[in-house]
């Protein structure tokens, strides 16, 4: 017998006695007195701190009942809506201006904003060696690995790592900004050389380019793209830099911020958050049902045959079994998604150019048929509308890009959000996160080594 198989038998035995004497969900799940998930009996969640950073609303509460509303982002007092229809209106590339606002606090002007953009092209390249050393020598198949570890590397790359200032925090974060797509389009494509023996390719970012025109540039053999493409990709990264302080992944960020560590050390525990599949895999998660449907729903035209088909989901006979409509529903908005209006929207005009029309509005559909078809199959009269999601993965797919860069592409996003939070937290909490647990050990006696 090798060693390999006797370690895995050993470790199913060992694990068998642990699954015996740890089980908790059921004590856990019936305990009143307990908020799982930091959530309220009535889902809101459970309140921690506050913020400047941005704000996330999706009802209000009349006389003390949740009303539905339509959503609404707020980054930094503005809503992201008039954020995008201006920058559209002016034919501009939004990210990096918002970037700036998440991180300072207020709109650019111009020669602010040429300034922040000349910061940005100039932290784009990687660090001597840096690519070298932690991306190609150390491949990983997963990329958000890769992402967590490089970021925990800069630190070493870091001459100030530790300085909580105002300034060097800042610092760090516009480096971490202009890093991160040339990390994941790095790891990307050394991972595709390394494990799926594709050619390897390392395009050099070029100062001139968006965020998004430089994502497409990095991750493209030819470097070739459109521009309807970068501008979609834009919209893309706009709609995920910033979701309030109670997202999972910012949670966190802030939670680990709390002990005064290093910006890398808070910011490694958002990639690694964000990696999780309750997370940030969501939108691959509804690329993979939308592909069963478009299989089996004959006439996409056909809204009855379509809510036929989301029926059998919700009744958990076809899909993953879950009954899950996966795209639909949210934590806080009701009667509309901001993002996912503002994506849907901006897509339309790529979806005809790329020839896929038919399958955004086979989307639409499956978005039109569901909250009845829910109350129909449940009997509840839960208010839901499709959430980011639901057409973050179309619209990549669009562009061509992989399943696998979806999560990462989120991170690329989010990292202005992130330290947006990671400053406030260092500056202004000044405690310690220490949530509870309620303890649910008994006494137990002691048995001597032999005796057990």
């Amino acid at each position: 017998m090798s060693v390999s198989s006797t370690f895995s038998e050993s470790l199913h035995t060992l694990c068998a006695d642990y699954r015996i004497h740890n089980s908790l969900t059921v004590e856990a799940r019936n305990n009143s007195s307990i908020k799982r998930g930091l959530r309220n009996d009535d889902g809101t969640g459970v309140m921690v701190g506050c913020t400047k950073v941005g704000n996330v609303l999706g009802y209000r509460v009349v006389d003390g009942e949740r009303e539905p509303m339509e959503g609404q982002l707020i980054y930094r007092g503005y809503d992201l809506t008039t954020l995008v229809n201006a920058y559209i209106k002016e034919n501009r590339f939004g990210y990096t201006e918002i970037a700036y606002l998440l991180l300072f606090g207020n709109l650019p002007n111009r020669e602010q904003y040429d300034m922040f953009r000349a910061m940005l092209n100039a932290c784009t390249v990687l660090p001597e060696n840096f690519t070298e050393d932690m991306i190609l020598k150390n491949p990983s198949h997963d990329i958000m690995n890769k992402l967590g570890r490089s970021v925990l590397a800069l630190y070493s790359n870091d001459p100030n790592p530790d300085d909580l200032s105002v300034e060097n925090m800042m610092r760090q974060s516009i480096e971490l900004v202009a890093r991160f797509p040339t990390i994941v389009a790095y790891a990307y494509v050394v991972k595709r050389h390394y494990f799926e023996n594709d050619s390897l390719y390392l395009h050099r970012p070029l100062a001139e380019l968006s965020a998004a025109e430089s994502f497409l540039h990095l991750i493209r053999p030819d470097k070739q793209f459109t521009m309807e493409e970068a501008r979609v990709l834009d919209l893309c990264l706009v709609c995920h830099a910033e979701h309030g302080g109670g997202n999972n992944s910012t949670f966190s960020c802030r939670s680990v911020a709390s002990t005064g560590t290093d910006t890398y050390s808070a910011i490694a525990a958002a990639v690694g958050s964000l990696k999780g599949p309750k997370h940030g895999g969501a939108n691959r998660a509804v690329l993979n049902q939308f592909e069963e449907c478009k299989r089996s729903i004959r006439d996409w035209k056909d809204d009855e045959e379509v809510a036929a088909f989301v029926k059998r989901i919700l009744r958990g006979e076809v899909s993953d079994h879950t009954g899950l409509v996966y795209g639909m529903g949210h934590a806080i908005y009701t009667l509309s998604d901001p993002r996912a209006v503002i994506l849907k929207h901006g897509a339309r005009r790529l979806a005809q150019q790329k020839g896929m029309l038919d399958e955004l509005e086979l989307m639409e559909a499956i978005e039109r048929v569901t909250p009845a078809a829910f109350a129909e199959v449940t009997g509840s009269e839960k208010v839901m509308c499709a959430n980011v999601d639901m057409y973050s993965g179309l619209v990549y797919q669009m562009l061509d890009i992989p399943s696998d860069l979806f999560t990462p592409l989120f991170a690329v996003a989010r990292i202005a959000g992130w330290c947006a939070h990671r400053m406030e937290e260092t500056l202004t909490g000044g405690r310690i996160y220490r949530p509870a647990y309620k303890s649910m050990l008994r006494h137990r006696e002691y048995i001597p080594f032999d005796e057990r």
